[in-house]
């Protein structure tokens, strides 16, 4: 899978913008502040139809203007006209200019990893953020996911309001709450399984890879349901959440809020049983990321059966030429990988020879060069 043209509108910093991309390696250079990551994003937003640095919609559009435009052809076996057409209150999305109301036969068409900045957040960040991030990867993966979840959450809003109403002992058919509490309990087994199955999946290859990059061994991701959970049978699940939500309704009445399920899980990075998040250091939690995200590629490729699109926002400026070329081994050269950079000296020199350069300033492109 590669994408071809990029096509921006009043989008970030950007009055409108057209980039004709390589299949292979694309470096995109300039100062800070000049719109390089803003391309990234707007690549990323056009494939899942969020951004990785903001949920807000009213940031992507540029400043005095209404709305914004994001357009790309997406080659994929065959090629797609790929749209999405932003306002301050909705957005738009067309394949082949056609309105996609399903969006997750939408996200389903798309292979994409982005290494960041933001990324860190995944150690340093919230629960939430880590939630967040595991949740998309999973709906890369499996489409039924993104289903389930959708599910997931209408109940659970739904199950929140009529706990807010039995705060204020008003009058609730507590036949529907508890009809409404198994639903919600069997669309967690699903999420729970899932979530789990890929957790184990990236600990497989994470130790090596982060052992490589690093030089430290240990590295693994533990993942913490709301639940203690002895294993992820459909049964076990079952049981251990039907005995929260009968032993605690008391607790979530008087708290108004829904105390158990997946909306709960943790995340956590460890090096043994260490946590990165309060023993390592910025440089072993950056590398932490990046082990995780060569070991999604690996994933990725094995579930979907073809190679995602790479995304390298700034990576390479504070890491050595050991560490860039480790990195670098793991980047399969049939990918297309699109880079951002400062400084093109911090960039392999092999890579700068087969790389198509971009310069971006002042939200232009300045210099473009095909290799």
């Amino acid at each position: 899978m590669i994408i071809k043209t990029l096509e921006l509108q009043n989008f970030r910093n950007y009055k409108s913008l057209k980039i004709d991309l390589n299949k292979k390696t694309n470096i995109i250079y300039g100062k800070n502040g000049e719109g390089k990551t803003n391309i990234l994003e707007s690549i990323y937003l056009l494939c899942f139809l969020s951004s990785h640095r903001t949920i807000s919609s009213d940031s992507l559009i540029k400043t005095n203007e209404e709305k914004a435009k994001i357009k790309g052809k997406l080659i994929k076996e065959m090629p797609y006209n790929l749209e999405i057409d932003l306002t301050k209150t909705k957005k738009e999305v067309k394949i082949d200019d056609k309105v996609v109301n399903k969006l997750s036969d939408y996200i389903e068409k798309m292979n994409v990893i982005i290494f960041s900045s933001e990324d860190l957040n995944l150690i340093k960040g919230s629960p939430k953020e880590r939630r967040r991030y595991f949740d998309l990867e999973l709906t890369k993966l499996s489409i039924n996911y993104y289903s389930v979840l959708n599910d997931y959450n209408k109940l659970l809003k739904i199950r929140n309001e009529y706990l807010k109403e039995l705060n204020q002992n008003m009058n609730v058919d507590l036949n529907y709450f508890h009809i409404l509490t198994d639903y919600l309990v069997n669309k967690s087994i699903f999420i729970y399984q899932m979530r789990n199955k890929l957790v184990e999946k990236l600990n497989k290859i994470l130790n090596p890879i982060y052992k490589e990059i690093s030089g430290i061994k240990g590295f693994n991701i533990k993942y913490l349901p709301s639940v203690e959970l002895e294993n992820f049978d459909k049964e076990t699940i079952k049981e251990k959440l039907e005995d929260a939500f009968n032993n605690n309704l008391e607790k979530e009445i008087r708290l108004k809020s829904t105390l158990y399920g997946p909306h709960r899980d943790d995340f956590l990075f460890n090096i043994e049983d260490n946590s990165l998040k309060d023993f390592g250091s910025q440089g072993q939690q950056k590398m932490a990321v990046i082990a995780l995200k060569l070991s999604e590629i690996e994933v990725f490729k094995d579930f979907k059966k073809t190679n995602p699109i790479i995304l390298l926002d700034d990576v390479f400026s504070d890491l050595d030429n050991t560490k860039k070329n480790n990195l670098l081994k793991h980047i399969d050269s049939d990918m297309q990988v699109i880079i951002t950079t400062t400084d093109l000296d911090c960039i392999d020199k092999k890579l700068l020879t087969k790389a198509k350069l971009i310069h971006i300033k002042n939200g232009q492109i300045e210099i473009e060069v095909e290799k």
